[in-house]
């Protein structure tokens, strides 16, 4: 059977479905805002310049209620709103993302709560994510390269059909960029490297021995990325 879609919008006096849609949720979200919310994730590192204050668990009637609508994702992420592009990542339709967009948006982003997000929820179900991994990885700034490792992550889980050799060629990027310094990135290069090795049993001795080798690396962001990396994956040696 089907499943029922979505009923349609109100027409406009133009006649288009929706067109001026945007404002009454960008109302809706900034009534789900509170100073108090703020001030919390001002706490975890995120950028609230242009943020309402809203949890992700109170996003989530605003995506259901909007889910698969690709045209006004795009408009709540041009708005800049915090919320609104993290709503925007959760309503947005894969199958209609395209490459120019997803360095767009990639390039947009100021916050690791976001960047995650669009990685977890939305980027790692196009087509486009290998050649998206390798060339965000390349890129040198800092909230780009760790989309590339936190959709590499992503990919480690969600791949489910991805041969075991293309995560090992991957591993490669952890020690190209294991130097750098930036906290958002170097806690994303580990996570990469803990979800690989925790992918399969193929893959965990593979990855063992990256954070092996980064474990003993003279570089003190190495070292860190390869001990913690090393704490979790050798607990799931048999």
């Amino acid at each position: 059977m089907k499943p029922a879609s979505r009923p349609p919008r109100p027409a406009t006096a133009s006649g288009d479905s929706g067109g001026n849609e945007l404002p009454s949720v960008i109302a809706e979200l900034r009534a789900l805002g509170s100073e108090e919310n703020r001030t919390g994730i001002a706490r975890f590192g995120i950028n609230t310049a242009r943020a309402f204050g809203i949890s992700m668990k109170s996003l989530e009637p605003l995506a259901r209620k909007y889910r698969r609508d690709h045209r006004l994702a795009a408009e709540l992420w041009a708005s800049g709103h915090h919320e609104a592009r993290l709503l925007a990542v959760l309503i947005d339709d894969p199958k209609e993302v395209t490459p120019a967009q997803m360095d767009r948006w990639a390039g947009d982003v100021d916050s690791w709560d976001l960047c995650d997000q669009a990685c977890l929820k939305l980027f790692v179900r196009t087509p486009f994510v290998e050649e998206k991994i390798a060339g965000w990885a390349a890129d040198e700034r800092e909230f780009v390269r760790r989309a590339g490792f936190a959709l590499l992550a992503s990919y480690a889980v969600h791949g489910k059909e991805t041969s075991e050799a293309t995560f090992v060629s991957f591993l490669g990027l952890m020690e190209v960029h294991s130097k750098d310094g930036r906290n958002f990135v170097r806690k994303a290069v580990n996570w990469a490297l803990r979800q690989i090795g925790k992918r399969s049993p193929v893959l965990l001795g593979p990855a063992l021995k990256v954070a092996g080798r980064l474990a003993a690396s003279d570089d003190k962001t190495a070292r860190w990325i390869g001990k913690d990396a090393m704490r979790e994956l050798q607990g799931r040696v048999r």
